[in-house]
């Protein structure tokens, strides 16, 4: 039987966050229905509401980093049963059976994964719709298992921003004495410092702000490394296998390929679109050196990183808010005024109701 939810939406781009009532599917046999007890606050959340990227359909219910407990399992299920923690990331469906699906890289399903929201269901054309909701209904394929170990409202952003800089770590093979350098001490480049260094590298974080070295290193960083010092970037010329460009916005990449080793890579996760200034062809001929992408993970690594943080202790750093709260968290996010990231306590919906 179909669902009758209370959550929180975008009407339109300029309107505010605010109750809404809707219907989640009818669970199919494949179906978990996961009543959700915390949904982390992703920049995208904000893009998206807002209609930044364009595209943006309304209503829109945001949230694609959910942790909550199964309360219903499809007659098909045989991963998950009442009562499991479980958790849900950014995709819910892909096709199944292209090349990309089949290496368990759902992410770059050829014919297009299915967001969490804003995206539409594949079998019945439905709106997708996200975490900031009581419940959601998702195919158990697409649904992850949550160590207890793991402090649950603290995982949270894990399902987004941790697999996010995990997926790059794992495909560039760092491993213990790796050399590692992050790029910006956000949302995304806290989790990287955290990760990378679980996995043992020798961790750097390059940042503009001179204040922000004791912070870095209680989050694991070896080393930190002020850009705009000539003096400092001229230092670790050469030096490192991979660096974690986690900076959303258009910026030089050039002073950072001039860091990487022989066949170093610079991988973007937060910019999505050009680059300004273009970057030059020069550093990455003269010493093999690539820019690539990455886009969160999948499912397959999305559960190993998770298995990973519950055996290492990692978690997001997170200010947990109530959901009425929504609003003045996408203005603070806007100023980088959170340290690092909102997970909404969902019970709080209570007081909507």
């Amino acid at each position: 039987m179909s669902l009758n939810i209370l959550g929180y939406a975008a009407q339109s781009s300029e309107s505010a966050l605010g109750p809404h009532q809707f219907v989640r599917r009818d669970p199919r046999a494949d179906d978990v229905v996961i009543d959700i007890e915390y949904c982390g606050v992703c920049h995208s959340d904000l893009h998206q509401a807002r209609n930044d990227w364009g595209g943006a359909i309304y209503p829109l219910v945001p949230g694609h980093e959910i942790i909550g407990k199964v309360v219903s399992v499809g007659s098909g299920v045989k991963k998950f049963k009442a009562g499991d923690r479980v958790g849900v990331g950014c995709m819910v469906d892909s096709c199944q059976h292209c090349s990309s699906c089949e290496a368990g890289l759902e992410q770059y399903c050829k014919e297009g994964m299915t967001p969490t929201y804003n995206g539409t269901d594949r079998h019945d054309g439905q709106l997708t719709l996200g975490g900031y909701s009581e419940k959601i209904v998702v195919s158990e394929k697409f649904v992850l298992r949550v160590p207890e170990k793991l402090d649950a409202k603290a995982a949270a952003p894990l399902l987004c921003a941790g697999i996010t800089t995990w997926s790059p770590l794992r495909h560039w093979n760092v491993k213990p004495g790796s050399k590692v350098a992050v790029v910006g001490l956000g949302g995304l480049g806290h989790m990287a410092l955290k990760l990378a260094k679980g996995i043992g590298a020798d961790v750097t974080l390059f940042t503009r702000s001179a204040g922000k070295e004791q912070e870095a290193r209680r989050l694991g960083a070896d080393h930190v490394v002020l850009s705009t010092n000539e003096q400092q970037m001229a230092d670790v010329a050469n030096h490192f296998d991979l660096i974690i460009d986690t900076v959303p916005y258009a910026h030089d990449l050039d002073p950072y390929t001039a860091t990487l080793n022989l066949d170093g890579t610079l991988v973007l996760v937060g910019l999505i679109g050009q680059t300004d200034p273009a970057p030059s062809t020069a550093s990455l001929v003269m010493g093999r050196r690539s820019i690539a992408g990455s886009l969160i993970g999948g499912i397959k690594e999305t559960q190993e990183m998770l298995d990973f943080c519950a055996e290492h202790g990692i978690v997001s750093d997170v200010e947990i808010i109530d959901i009425q709260y929504i609003n003045e968290a996408y203005e603070r996010m806007l100023k980088s005024d959170v340290k690092y990231r909102f997970v909404i306590d969902m019970k709080s919906l209570k007081a909507t109701a």
